[in-house]
């Protein structure tokens, strides 16, 4: 649909803010005052899915073509949009808003200014990466107040989830951005393709890794994604989806779990959450062994920096967590895909529990699951489990006494334990330092500003596929102290043999994620 105005000369306006005619465009200009707030560039994008106006210079056929040429030389059409056909046989061409009053035009080409309701995209702004379309879109809005500066504090790139777009807080931090008040979130929202905008901060130090995510444009922060064929849907105002151990999530999917009982002791994923800055906890961390073992370059908060929870009474490094909320990272793994009967999830954080509710009713798997709200070495079941997951790092070692005690009595079962193990440096090719280097990046993004997930290697690339002597110490180790609970447990001879020792990622310099496969059995006597 197309308002038309009312032609008063060869050529002339029609105000945009009271509908009557303005003055021949040759020699007068439109009022600030009696500007319609899109010619102010405070309209300039769909807010929420509206089309919003669009003006332009509606002329009669034989003229479209001069007319065009003239709006061209003088860098005033809008090539964002399509010349429409209007009521009456003219042709409406689209016009940047900011310089129509210094437009001027030849006596002998008659036109009248219109709106385009429905205005319809180019080809050109079709092939617009959402980067550049956000950039231009932010230009246009703020017309000649944009500078170096405010283009520096765009961001380049986002997460977006579904109809979500979630921001870094590194971006808009500009005095001026604050004075467009809605129209800014409109804008950016729109220029994204999005409904929905917020904006992320660091993480709160509640001990439980919850996010600070604020909502800019939108009723709530719901959102769904989709995982190796797995439904996610959390809250991003309350918790995090983290994309890392992709490779530990596809192993787990594969592994033989049909008819089984599975205790997953930390719901939550262990592992660095690359896109939100990592909450610990330590009673001692001047004397911590993970910070000598890399975790200050490893984004940890240095001394007095208040990232943490308080401090955990405790020796250390027995009490240094990470501790991220839990959608069900490896929980639905094992239902979806690995065919476990039955599974119990421990998870201490109100707001992934109600996730974790919604993305096993999601799967269709809410009735092979128990969610057991609390502390995990709380958790109250014995002589249960086939399989136990220990996903908890730099050290799931709290946890082993429960594990030992929910695997069943008369058969034993698999524990998989994640731990951080220190590795002593060794020379590395030259293309393999050049690799490392490329991979450096915590979060890339493409062309068009979407921001690619880090890309966990698993030990393929980088970590290489031989097991260190560093790691099967640790495994060899971690067996022993096992067959001790056990029998200090039952009061009789086990045995624990080393199945697999997964090598997830390098989690910090020379200290790696590892996973061992531990199976546990009673020795039955003789």
């Amino acid at each position: 649909m197309v308002v038309p105005g009312t032609p008063t000369g060869p050529c002339s306006l029609l105000s945009l803010a009271s509908q009557t005619p303005c003055a021949h465009l040759a020699g007068g200009r439109i009022p600030a005052s009696r500007r319609h707030p899109s010619v102010l560039g405070l309209g300039r994008m769909e807010a929420r899915g509206v089309p919003v106006p669009v003006p332009a210079l509606a002329t009669e056929p034989r003229f479209a073509q001069r007319l065009r040429e003239h709006l061209e030389e003088e860098q005033l059409l809008d090539g964002r949009y399509r010349l429409q056909e209007v009521p009456g046989g003219r042709v409406a061409l689209p016009v940047v808003e900011e310089k129509l009053s210094q437009l001027r035009l030849p006596q002998e080409i008659p036109c009248g200014l219109v709106q385009i309701q429905d205005p319809v995209p180019s080809r050109a702004a079709r092939r617009q990466t959402p980067a550049q379309k956000l950039r231009d879109e932010l230009r246009r809005l703020l017309g000649k107040s944009w500078s170096e500066e405010l283009e520096r504090d765009v961001p380049r790139a986002w997460q977006r989830h579904g109809d979500l777009v979630l921001l870094s807080e590194d971006c808009f931090r500009a005095a001026l951005w604050e004075k467009l008040g809605p129209a800014l979130w409109e804008t950016v929202t729109s220029a994204l393709g999005a409904r929905r905008l917020a904006r992320r901060g660091r993480v709160l130090p509640d001990g439980m890794r919850s996010p600070s995510v604020t909502l800019l444009l939108g009723q709530d922060g719901w959102v769904e994604h989709v995982d190796n064929g797995i439904r996610y849907t959390f809250d991003v105002t309350k918790c995090m989806f983290s994309p890392g151990n992709i490779t530990e999530k596809l192993r787990v999917a594969s592994l033989p779990c049909s008819g089984e009982v599975l205790v997953d002791l930390y719901a939550e994923e262990g592992g660095m959450n690359f896109h939100f800055p990592s909450i610990w906890a330590c009673s001692n961390p001047e004397q911590s062994r993970f910070r000598e073992l890399g975790w200050q370059s490893a984004s940890l908060p240095a001394s007095g920096e208040e990232h943490g929870p308080p401090a955990v009474p405790g020796p250390c490094p027995q009490h240094c967590h990470l501790l991220p909320p839990g959608i069900g990272y490896f929980t639905l793994p094992y239902l979806v895909h690995a065919a476990a009967a039955f599974a119990h999830a421990c998870e201490w954080n109100s707001h992934a529990v109600e996730a974790l509710r919604r993305n096993l009713a999601l799967n269709g798997v809410q009735d092979r699951c128990r969610i057991h709200h609390g502390d995990s070495r709380q958790l109250e079941l014995w002589d249960v489990a086939d399989r136990v997951n220990l996903g908890l790092i730099p050290s799931s070692e709290e946890g082993w006494p429960v594990a030992c005690r929910v695997l069943k009595k008369g058969t034993g079962g698999v524990l998989h334990i994640h731990h951080n193990v220190e590795t002593v440096p060794s020379p590395a090719p030259p293309q393999t330092l050049v690799l490392q280097a490329k991979r450096g990046s915590l979060e890339g993004a493409g062309s068009d500003g979407e921001v690619q997930h880090p890309t966990e290697d698993g030990g393929k690339e980088t970590l290489g596929a031989r097991i260190r002597p560093e790691w099967q110490r640790w495994a060899e180790a971690t067996a022993a102290r096992i067959r001790g609970l056990l029998v200090e447990l039952h009061g009789q001879p086990w045995r624990t043999s080393i199945l697999h020792i997964e090598a997830v990622k390098s989690y910090a310099p020379h200290v790696h994620h590892l996973v061992l496969d531990l199976e546990c059995r009673p020795m039955l006597p003789t």
